[in-house]
């Protein structure tokens, strides 16, 4: 089974926008654990642009004492004092990215050689804290085998490309490539996650290609598509609050011929 695991930096997005507790992040997760995801994923930057080191400890609390089978992933570049939150906090799942500080969004994976051999100490210091370690990395066979190297538990594959270029025949090379690394990285006993711009389009193609995955996150299509299914529902709720009668729409009917 391929779990999910919904990120909610969008729902801080829209909070801190505007100021206060609402939408509460807490109570979003909340929600997505109760219509079945299997994790929480956060993105806490050092300018708290969305996530919050509040938001991951009341995320934490609530996944240790309400929700215990809900996995918590924290995700985000190995800085010193991401490092120290994530060690107090003792996540599931740590997934490193190597986006700085000064970008809008994740924009690639780790392209691994050599030069990253800086991870070691990191990765073996979140495996002493019963951490499980995953390196957000470009899909090919050198990336996969220095992540095996450098100490990682899971490699998620890169797939801002693949959705870039869905649906067309570059998309299906991309999905290649990335079967490739997967299948590559389960050979040498490495787990496989997936994400970025995943979406309810080009989901079911991935999945299909990419054999024994494991875990896929995905937070800024499905925020949006809960827009989109939730808005005339809400839209009811506050006709209701009113205690106003929503307009009534007439569908267009082609005018009756009199014989």
């Amino acid at each position: 089974m391929i779990k999910l695991s919904v990120n909610l930096n969008k729902i801080a997005v829209i909070r801190n926008s505007r100021g206060g507790e609402v939408p509460s992040v807490t109570q979003a997760a909340r929600t997505c654990i109760a219509a079945g995801c299997h994790g929480i994923t956060v993105h806490p930057r050092p300018d708290a642009r969305h996530i919050t080191r509040r938001d991951v400890l009341e995320l934490s609390a609530l996944l240790t004492h309400e929700y215990k089978r809900i996995e918590f992933n924290i995700e985000g570049f190995p800085g010193p004092e991401f490092l120290d939150l994530v060690c107090e906090v003792k996540p599931k799942q740590c997934t490193l990215v190597p986006d700085p500080p000064e970008v809008l969004t994740s924009n690639a994976g780790w392209q691994l050689d050599s030069s990253a051999e800086w991870l070691v100490p990191i990765l073996a210091r979140l495996g002493r804290s019963g951490i499980r370690t995953s390196l957000f990395i470009e899909p090919n066979i050198k990336s996969v085998d220095a992540a095996k190297a450098l100490g990682a538990d899971r490699v998620e594959l890169y797939t801002g490309p693949y959705a870039k270029a869905f649906p067309t025949t570059f998309s299906d090379h991309i999905l290649h490539v990335h079967h490739e690394a997967a299948r590559h990285a389960r050979a040498i006993d490495l787990g496989v996650n997936a994400g970025h711009d995943l979406n309810l389009d080009n989901l079911p193609g991935y999945v299909e290609a990419v054999k024994g995955l494991q875990e896929v996150s995905i937070g800024h299509a499905l925020i949006s598509d809960a827009l989109y299914l939730g808005l005339a529902r809400a839209v009811k709720e506050y006709l209701k609050a009113l205690g106003s009668a929503p307009m009534v729409t007439i569908a267009k009917r082609r005018p009756s011929r009199r014989r």
